[in-house]
């Protein structure tokens, strides 16, 4: 490179253009390291969403929109500077991977310590700092990459067209690196910092090779300055991140955490506690409580022995990964089967180890055949070869609330009517389906779609003291409503009696039926239903 031209201190060296090309791959290379950054960064604020805020679809859309939007802004802003691209590009890399290092776990203490309504703000302003540093990159890099040429029009293009290329590129890598690798092996507070590293070592590396050509010596040093006091910030956050994650979950749980994991899922955490003598386990995922182990057998045995009533020999259990319903379903009598669908692996190892003692260890049982899928995509498959001839007996829908649009489709006429073609001709189904009292519009939409795929419908409900009331949808594959009875050859019953079950059957003024048009696909009313209840 030719020595560069004397200037006045503290201007930006306008550089004639340089005599090799060698140094335009270098930047197209840090304009796709820095893509994969900012897509990773909005990745974790979209995760977070579903995690703090139960991540329905307006909640994403706003996120989504607010982000694109903020892009937009930033590349208007970035329009006064594109006669100093070079140092307030570097500007802009520093302070992005400062923001987006830290947004997770800025996130996430808010959240714990504030409160969900703090930690929307907390949400909204990352959203819009690194939507607007992102897209203030892009009109930056062009102008570097037209430094001290003269192009027409067909130049400029090509020029556009190779920095749009290295944009998206570095945005796919980013998009497959998230759910495959850090997420699941660091979790969304290390990720973020890591990531947030990898964002300042492109910005240091395009300084060292490239951009200190660009700059007078002085503003070289503090450029290197800054990324090495932001690099040490977030270095610091990485060692102390552990410590950090701890004091907050310990403010968000009420009992000491004894297992915690980031699958590709979701956050998946269990807490144990003693209460007069009796041990109080609880499994949360993505922070809402699954069950509690003083109360959960109210919540088993209502789900489990309707269905069970109709003698089936062979089971489908849809969800359910903590082995609760396997384990009740194993002790009636007459069962040589039991297929068990599980989206999470990570679940159902939890539930070999930690959660053992509370599902007797069903999962490990031979007559269980164990399938780590997503329910809906092996019912489509024609369930792989695992349907009995006659079809299931019963088939127990245990799956979490529908508060995004992966769950909602669990919740689908469409869902429901593949269901029908693994159950037997006298078979019964039974879906949990939220509570009627809190969540009512979902609880009755559960019960309208199910009646919308074909099946009968007798709805219920019981009081479970962790959840409250609790509902369920028990159905049948006539057009008939099925009863609600109990074998008599079932022992060790806790809770259901017949006279509970028949008043299940009751509901009074305040949770009356309501007549609602099905969710489908196509139609996902159901995830309104839920943010509606969530928001409650």
């Amino acid at each position: 490179m030719p020595d560069r031209p004397p200037v006045d201190a503290g201007e930006e060296v306008v550089v004639p253009f340089l005599g090799g090309r060698w140094w335009r791959p270098v930047v197209l290379a840090a304009v796709a390291a820095c893509a994969a950054c900012g897509l990773i960064y909005e990745l974790a604020l979209l995760t977070l969403a579903t995690t703090v805020q139960g991540g329905g679809i307006v909640a994403t859309s706003l996120i989504v929109a607010g982000y694109v939007a903020a892009l937009g802004l930033g590349a208007l802003l970035a329009k006064p500077f594109v006669n100093r691209a070079a140092a307030t590009f570097m500007g802009i890399e520093t302070a992005l991977g400062l923001v987006g290092g830290v947004s997770a776990t800025a996130l996430y203490v808010t959240f714990t310590s504030l409160g969900t309504q703090s930690s929307l703000v907390v949400l909204a302003l990352a959203t819009a700092m690194i939507g607007a540093l992102v897209g203030a990159e892009v009109p930056l890099l062009m102008a570097l990459l037209q430094t001290g040429r003269r192009s027409g029009a067909q130049e400029a293009g090509r020029t556009l067209a190779n920095l749009n290329a290295a944009d998206y590129l570095g945005a796919l890598v980013g998009g497959l690196v998230w759910p495959f690798l850090l997420l699941p092996v660091m979790g969304m507070q290390q990720a973020t910092a890591v990531t947030g590293l990898v964002n300042i070592g492109a910005a240091a590396i395009l300084l060292a090779l490239v951009l200190r050509h660009f700059l007078p010596r002085a503003r070289t040093i503090a450029a290197g300055f800054s990324l090495a006091v932001v690099a040490v910030l977030l270095g610091l956050l990485l060692v102390a991140v552990d410590d950090v994650t701890e004091w907050s979950r310990a403010r968000l749980y009420p009992d000491p955490v004894v297992a915690h994991s980031q699958s590709a899922y979701q956050e998946i955490v269990v807490t144990s506690a003693r209460y007069n003598g009796r041990t109080d386990r609880r499994l949360y995922l993505d922070g809402t409580l699954q069950y509690s182990s003083l109360d959960e057998y109210r919540y088993t045995e209502s789900l489990v022995q309707p269905a069970m009533s109709g003698r089936p020999a062979e089971v489908l259990i849809l969800g359910g990964g903590d082995g609760l319903a396997a384990r009740d379903v194993l002790e009636v009598p007459g069962v040589r089967r039991v297929v068990q669908v599980e989206l999470d692996p990570a679940v159902l190892e939890l539930a070999r180890t930690v959660l053992y003692d509370d599902n007797a260890g069903s999962l490990d049982d031979p007559r269980v055949d164990v399938v780590a899928d997503d329910a809906f995509t092996w019912l489509r498959r024609g369930g792989d070869g695992m349907v009995p001839a006659g079809g299931f007996g019963a088939v127990l829908v245990d799956l979490p609330d529908p508060r995004n649009a992966a769950l909602s489709r669990l919740y689908s006429q469409e869902f429901y009517a593949m269901i029908r073609r693994v159950v037997s001709e006298d078979g019964l189904m039974v879906v949990q389906s939220g509570s009627p009292y809190s969540t009512p519009h979902q609880f009755w939409r559960v019960e309208s779609t199910v009646r919308s795929a074909g099946w009968g419908t007798t709805p219920y409900h019981v009081h479970v003291p962790t959840f409250g009331d609790w509902g369920y949808v028990l159905a049948g594959t006539g057009q008939e409503p099925p009863p609600l009875r109990l074998r008599q050859d079932v022992d060790g019953l806790k809770y259901l009696d017949e006279g509970v079950l028949a008043a299940a059957g009751e509901f009074g003024r305040d949770v009356s039926p309501l007549d609602l048009a099905p969710s489908t696909l196509d139609q996902p009313r159901i995830l309104d239903d839920s943010r509606r209840g969530f928001e409650r």
